[in-house]
């Protein structure tokens, strides 16, 4: 973890996530609809991982002064390498990544997605800023996920760092720097999206095809027939 200092990076990011929850009632509909697609079996592991993500997130919205949120960043990644060796305190996401994720992924291994979210507290959020971010918090957080699932292809990578490349461009403040993000995420989305993908991991190839979605209409209408349809086809037939 990082020293930062200055106030003007969380400024830049307009929202993050929502007030933590518990993992198995995610706030996102059509995410739920997705990491339906995954074996019934790994959903608890993915829910998890998923509502850390959104606790990671949480922090950058609700914290004005950097180095408080790095302080509270630096909470969960502690806490996480911990899961490695002592049992969960009681906090519902820590609770469930240690009963449905740590036995796979290991917690020092998850703990450096937290480091991903506090790339964002960086000043000047330059690209290696944003490609640290990109790498590991959305790379690393679907590399857990492929281990749950038992699966490996490289474009899984690539998925994880377009999905976070989008979500962060939908919410930087400055147009411009947003845009560039946004041509950052198209291009490894449109790396993860070619070809047929393999079944076990269509959960994750759907959530690079919302992503990509948002991009196109960054207006759009969450559980629209449309996109709901597009989801729906990506997991009967891959594409």
């Amino acid at each position: 973890m990082v020293n930062v200092s200055g106030g003007r990076a969380l400024r830049r990011v307009r929202s993050y996530g929502s007030a933590m929850v518990d993992p198995a009632n995610l706030p996102n509909p059509e995410r739920a609809l997705a990491l339906s697609y995954a074996p019934a079996s790994t959903r608890p592991g993915l829910e998890a991982l998923f509502a850390l993500d959104t606790a990671l997130g949480t922090i950058l919205k609700t914290t004005r002064e950097p180095i408080v949120g790095q302080m509270r960043l630096t909470w969960w990644y502690e806490a996480l390498g911990r899961l490695d060796t002592a049992p969960p305190p009681a906090e519902p996401v820590l609770q469930a990544l240690g009963r449905h994720v740590v036995p796979q992924v290991g917690g020092a291994t998850i703990a450096t997605i937290a480091e991903g979210w506090e790339a964002l507290l960086e000043t000047p959020l330059d690209d290696a800023a944003v490609e640290r971010f990109a790498r590991l918090r959305g790379g690393q957080l679907f590399a857990a996920a492929a281990c749950l699932l038992a699966v490996s292809d490289d474009r899984i990578a690539a998925a994880g760092e377009g999905w976070a490349l989008a979500d962060l461009s939908l919410r930087l403040s400055d147009p411009q720097r947003a845009a560039a993000v946004a041509a950052m995420a198209r291009g490894r989305l449109d790396t993860a999206l070619t070809g047929r993908w393999p079944r076990r991991a269509r959960s994750l190839g759907a959530l690079a095809l919302l992503a990509r979605a948002d991009l196109a209409v960054p207006d759009h209408l969450v559980g629209s027939p449309k996109r709901v349809g597009r989801l729906l086809l990506h997991r009967l037939v891959g594409y």
